[in-house]
């Protein structure tokens, strides 16, 4: 994973994480990038410096970025957790749920599932609105 420091058209400035810099790329030119605080998807990677350190204070650094992502990550699970309660899990039909529900061939609700990464490009390229729910890895367990 790799954080990015963006900004927006509207110079509104934050961060979001990516499993690499073409991830960033891929999801940026198809829109899913969105300023969180104005909506708008034209996103830019803002100037990054390094962040280095030596010795005695890496260590320290390490531990309390450890302890920003333990919480992040607990908190990630339980709004993850939340979605999941209160949606009906289609399995491997939510490529054609999803579609049913946008195109109004059934009545709008909360779904959540498995999409191939192709059924999911043809979601996206409908304007079908969905986002990938996280797996962690004691999900796998």
């Amino acid at each position: 994973m790799i954080r990015f420091s963006l900004h927006c058209a509207a110079d509104h400035e934050f961060e979001a994480w990516f499993r690499n810099g073409d991830d960033y790329e891929t999801q940026r030119k198809r829109g899913f990038v969105e300023c969180p605080h104005c909506g708008s998807n034209k996103v830019d990677k803002a100037l990054m410096a390094p962040a280095v350190s030596t010795g005695r204070k890496k260590e320290k650094m390490a531990l309390a970025l450890h302890a920003e992502q333990k919480q992040a990550m607990a908190q990630l699970k339980a709004l993850t957790e939340k979605m999941r309660e209160n949606a009906e899990d289609v399995g491997d039909k939510f490529a054609e749920e999803a579609r049913k529900i946008h195109f109004g061939e059934t009545d709008a609700r909360a779904i959540y599932g498995e999409a191939t990464v192709e059924e999911a490009r043809g979601l996206a390229e409908d304007g079908v609105d969905f986002m990938p729910l996280p797996v962690f890895p004691d999900d796998r367990n």
